[in-house]
């Protein structure tokens, strides 16, 4: 298992690096499941819709799982209005 927490603003800016470190957690764990902790979360917007996505593909990869948890009520905004929810658990 790995958590993962992203904290701070996930947009266009930072989210290239925080895809970068999440491929690089996962290549070297090889997790059955990943769970972001969004709890630090402060600002998002559709680069972190991105950054779920690719997420989740990368975890397929792997065939392993991934869970959200902590959603912060911006992002969650942000992510139920992508329909995220219909292929990434959150809880």
């Amino acid at each position: 298992r790995l958590t993962a927490a992203v904290t701070g603003e996930l947009d266009h800016h930072g989210a290239k690096a925080v895809m970068e470190e999440l491929d690089r957690r996962i290549d070297a764990a090889l997790p059955r499941e990943l769970t972001l902790d969004l709890g630090g979360l402060t600002f998002t917007d559709s680069s972190g819709i991105a950054v779920l996505l690719r997420a989740h593909r990368r975890m397929g990869q792997v065939r392993g799982a991934m869970r959200v948890i902590n959603t912060p009520g911006q992002a969650e905004k942000v992510f139920r209005a992508a329909g995220l929810q219909r292929i990434i658990r959150f809880e």
